[in-house]
C-alpha cells in the first residue's frame, strides 16, 4: 500500500501533536527494537521515532532499515532527525486512524 499526497498530507497533521516515542542511540537498530516498534505501532498506527546525535545512522538508513524489517509499514516524512511512521491496525479495535486515511 502506498500513501498517497493527501492520505501523506492528513498522517503529517495528525503526528504535528504527537511526541517521539522510541529513540535511536549508539546502538542502532537490533531485533528489540525492531519488536517494540512493531508492537506500538499495531496498537497506535502512527509513531514518531527521534535519532539521538551519537548515533551513526541517518534517517533515511532508518526509515530503509524499518520498511524492510517490518511488513507494511510507510514512511511519511522524514523531517529533521525526526522519522514518522504509519501502519494500519491489524485489529479492528485498534482502527481509528487508518479508517480515515482510507476515506481520503
Amino acid at each position: 500500500m502506498t500513501l498517497t499526497g493527501k492520505q501523506k498530507r492528513f498522517l503529517r497533521a495528525r503526528a504535528n501533536r504527537l511526541r517521539p516515542e522510541f529513540h535511536v542511540g549508539k546502538n542502532g537498530i537490533n531485533t528489540a527494537f525492531l519488536t517494540q516498534i512493531d508492537d506500538s505501532i499495531a496498537r497506535h498506527e502512527l509513531l514518531k521515532i527521534n535519532l539521538l546525535q551519537n548515533t551513526d545512522l541517518t534517517p533515511a538508513e532508518v526509515a530503509a532499515e524499518l520498511t524492510s524489517q517490518i511488513p507494511g509499514l510507510e514512511v511519511p516524512q522524514i523531517i529533521g532527525r525526526v522519522v514518522l511512521l504509519y501502519r494500519p491496525a491489524l485489529k479492528e479495535k485498534y482502527r481509528r486512524l487508518s479508517l480515515q486515511v482510507a476515506a481520503l
